[in-house]
C-alpha cells in the first residue's frame, strides 16, 4: 500500500532529504521511510509539499502534461492594479519560453492574512511601499516561475506560500507538520 504525506514546508527549509551544508531539510521533519517529494519548493518559499512512495502519483503531480493545478498565496511589494496583472492571465514570456496563462485575483483566500502564521524571519517592511496579497493558480511549475513572473511585472515577491496541489491543501497543517492521507 502506498504512503502519501502532505507537509507544510516552513521558510528556509530545503526540499530534499540531505544537505552537505547542514541546512534544514526534509529529514529534519519527515521520518517516514521511502517517501520522496513530488515536486519542489524553493528554500525561500513555504507551503504544501506532497511526499509519496507511489511513482504513478509522483508522475501525475510533477509531469507537465498532467497540468495539475497548484494554488499560491503571494505577497508582492507594491500595489498592482488589475491592468498591471493582466499579462499573467494571457501567458507571459520568460527567458525559458511562454508560460501558460495563470488565474489570479487580489487577496488571499479563504481566511484572510490575519489567520496566516508569521514567517520567521519576518519579511522586510517598508513604511513608504505597500504590499499586496495575490492568489495565483498555475498549471505548470517552472523553476521560480511565480517569482520571475511577478518580478517581470515590477512587483517583487516578498512571501510565497503554496496552499494547494490539485485538491489537497495545507488547511489544518501547521508549518513543519505533516499529515498522512
Amino acid at each position: 500500500m502506498a504512503t502519501t504525506l502532505l507537509f507544510n514546508k516552513p521558510f528556509d527549509v530545503l526540499c530534499q532529504f540531505t544537505d552537505d551544508q547542514q541546512r534544514q531539510c526534509l529529514a529534519d521533519f519527515i521520518d517516514t521511510p521511502g517517501v520522496y517529494a513530488a515536486g519542489r519548493l524553493d528554500r525561500d518559499s513555504e507551503g504544501l509539499i506532497v511526499l509519496t512512495d507511489d511513482g504513478v502519483l509522483n508522475q501525475k503531480i510533477t509531469h507537465p502534461k498532467s497540468k495539475l493545478s497548484k494554488g499560491y498565496w503571494v505577497q508582492v511589494e507594491g500595489a498592482p492594479k488589475a491592468a498591471d496583472l493582466q499579462p499573467l492571465g494571457e501567458g507571459m514570456v520568460l527567458k525559458d519560453g511562454l508560460c501558460l496563462p495563470v488565474r489570479w485575483n487580489f487577496g488571499r483566500q479563504p481566511n484572510g492574512t490575519e489567520n496566516l502564521w508569521p514567517r520567521k524571519p519576518p519579511i522586510r517592511q517598508r513604511k513608504s511601499i505597500p504590499t499586496t496579497w495575490l492568489t495565483l493558480t498555475l498549471k505548470e511549475g517552472r523553476n521560480r516561475q511565480v517569482r520571475r513572473m511577478c518580478a517581470g511585472l515590477g512587483f517583487p515577491v516578498l512571501r510565497l506560500i503554496r496552499h494547494r496541489i490539485g485538491s489537497w491543501t495545507i488547511d489544518g497543517i501547521a508549518p513543519g507538520e505533516s499529515e498522512i492521507i
